[in-house]
C-alpha cells in the first residue's frame, strides 16, 4: 500500500505535515474506555471528510464510494486493501452522538493554524476580511412571513453616550430613552401558510422565512437569483492562512456582524485590518482606530443625486462647528439625532434666492441640511491612510488573499450550495475547507 501512492501525492504530503494524535486528546471524553463496543478510529473519521472536501466530491456517500476503489485514500484512512470501508452513514451519526455541540472541528483548525504559526508561516502584520454568500439547502418557493425584529447594534451603548456627551456640549437636552416594544415573531409548527400570515400585527414590517431551514436569510444582490443564503464571513494573512471565520443569516450587512469576527483577530494584535466598501461606517472605524489598529477601506463613491452638490462640496469648519455651503452661505448646527448624526441647516429665506438651489436641496422650504456623525473624524483619519504612500499596493492584495480563497472554495470545494440545513451544521462546513486552503 505505500508503495502504491506516490511519493508528492497530496495525501503524502499532508500526512507528512500533520501529527494526527492531537486528535485523540481531544474526543477522549468522548469514548469510554471499558462499555460498548470497539468504536471505529477517531481519526479515521476526521481524515473523511478531509478527503470529501479537498477532492471536491459532493457528498458522504459518493466519498465512501471512491474510498472503496482508491488506493490512496484507503492508505490515507489506514486502511488495507482488503480492509471494510465505513458505512456513509457513520460519520453523521458520529457527528449528532459525539460531536455536536462541541468545538471540536474548531479545536482542529486552531491547532493546525497553530502549527502554521510555529513554523512563522503566518503574518498577521495586515489582516484581510471579507464575505461570501453560500446557498442554503432550502427551496426559495417554500418560504412565510414573519416579524421582523430590528437587530441592535453592537455599538449602540457606546454611541448613545457619544450622542449625550454631544448634545450637552451644544447645550441640547438628552433624548428621551425610547422603549422598543418589537410584536412576537410570527410562529407556530403546524400552522398553515394563511394562519401564520394572520398572526402579524397589521402594519408590522415583515420579512421572508424558509419553512425549509429558518435560520438562513433571504438574499439579494444586483442581478443575481433571490435565494436563501448564508454569509460567511472570513479573515486571512497576506499569504492567504485563513485565521478565523463566522457565519450568519445571508441577510445580515457585514458591518453588522463584524465585532464577532473581529473579537477573534484581535489576538493576532494586527497592525492593519484591510475590507472593502461594507465595512467603511464610523463605528467600524472608531473601533479599530481606538484599538491602535489602522484600517485600510477603499474609495467610496457619494451616493448624491446626479446633478446636485456632492457632499464633499460643503465645506466643514471645525473652529465655528458649521458647514460652508458652495454658495458661501453658512449652514449652523441644529441638533444630534438617535443615529449619532450633526445636522446642520441653512436658511430658507437666504437660500430661496440662490442661484444653485436647484443643485442644493428640493425642499419645499428651501432649507439644506447637511448631517456629520459624531465618530466622522475617525472616517476622516482612514482617509488619510488610504491616502499613505504603499497603502494601495496593499489593498490590491485582497484580489490575491481573501477573495481567491473564496474562488478556490467556490469553484473548486463545492461552497457555492451548502448540503446542510441549521446555522449550527453550517458552521462545520467552512471549518473543514479552511483547513485545506
Amino acid at each position: 500500500m505505500f508503495d502504491m501512492v506516490p511519493q508528492n501525492h497530496m495525501l503524502r504530503l499532508i500526512d507528512k505535515a500533520i501529527d494526527w494524535n492531537f486528535i485523540y486528546e481531544l474526543v477522549e471524553e468522548k469514548y469510554c474506555p471499558d462499555n460498548g463496543r470497539p468504536s471505529m478510529d477517531p481519526v479515521m473519521l476526521i481524515k473523511i471528510p478531509f478527503i470529501q472536501y479537498l477532492y471536491g466530491i459532493k457528498s458522504m456517500r459518493q466519498t465512501i464510494r471512491e474510498i472503496e476503489v482508491n488506493v490512496a485514500y484507503r492508505w490515507f484512512l489506514g486502511l488495507d486493501m482488503l480492509d471494510p470501508v465505513p458505512h456513509f452513514s457513520t460519520f453523521g451519526k458520529n457527528y449528532t452522538r459525539r460531536f455536536k455541540d462541541t468545538d471540536l472541528f474548531e479545536q482542529i483548525f486552531s491547532k493546525i493554524l497553530e502549527d502554521c504559526m510555529k513554523y512563522k508561516l503566518v503574518d498577521t502584520e495586515q489582516i484581510f476580511m471579507d464575505s461570501t454568500h453560500v446557498k442554503a439547502c432550502a427551496n426559495s418557493k417554500k418560504m412565510r412571513k414573519r416579524v421582523a425584529r430590528k437587530q441592535a447594534l453592537w455599538y449602540e451603548e457606546e454611541l448613545q453616550k457619544e450622542i449625550a456627551k454631544d448634545r450637552e456640549l451644544h447645550g441640547k437636552k438628552p433624548l428621551k430613552d425610547k422603549s422598543n416594544h418589537q410584536p412576537p415573531m410570527a410562529g407556530g409548527g403546524g400552522s398553515s401558510q394563511e394562519d401564520l400570515e394572520k398572526e402579524i400585527p397589521e402594519g408590522a414590517k415583515t420579512q421572508k422565512c424558509s419553512t425549509s431551514d429558518p435560520e438562513s436569510g433571504w438574499f439579494r444582490k444586483g442581478e443575481h437569483k433571490h435565494v436563501f443564503a448564508y454569509a460567511v464571513e472570513a479573515a486571512c494573512d497576506k499569504h492567504g492562512w485563513i485565521l478565523g471565520y463566522t457565519v450568519h443569516p445571508g441577510n445580515e450587512h457585514d458591518s453588522r456582524t463584524f465585532p464577532l469576527l473581529y473579537e477573534k483577530m484581535k489576538r493576532f494584535k494586527p497592525d492593519m485590518i484591510v475590507a472593502d466598501a461594507g465595512y467603511k461606517t464610523p463605528a467600524i472605524a472608531h473601533r479599530l482606530l481606538e484599538d491602535g489598529i489602522q484600517p485600510l477601506f477603499p474609495y467610496k463613491r457619494p451616493m448624491t443625486k446626479d446633478g446636485f452638490f456632492k457632499k464633499y462640496e460643503y465645506a466643514y469648519d471645525e473652529y465655528y462647528d458649521c458647514y460652508i455651503c458652495p454658495g458661501n452661505e453658512i449652514l449652523t448646527y441644529s441638533t444630534t439625532n438617535r443615529d449619532g448624526y450633526r445636522e446642520y441647516k441653512s436658511c430658507g429665506l437666504l437660500c430661496s434666492s440662490c442661484p444653485h438651489l436647484h443643485q442644493c436641496t428640493e425642499s419645499k422650504d428651501h432649507v439644506k441640511m447637511v448631517t456629520r456623525h459624531v465618530w466622522e473624524e475617525y472616517m476622516e483619519k482612514a482617509e488619510d491612510i488610504r491616502y499613505t504612500i504603499g497603502n494601495k499596493e496593499i489593498y490590491q492584495l485582497r484580489k490575491e488573499t481573501i477573495e481567491r480563497i473564496f474562488g478556490t472554495a467556490k469553484e473548486q470545494h463545492g461552497f457555492r450550495y451548502t448540503l446542510y440545513r441549521g446555522k449550527a451544521r453550517m458552521e462545520i462546513e467552512p471549518l473543514r475547507i479552511n483547513r485545506y486552503l
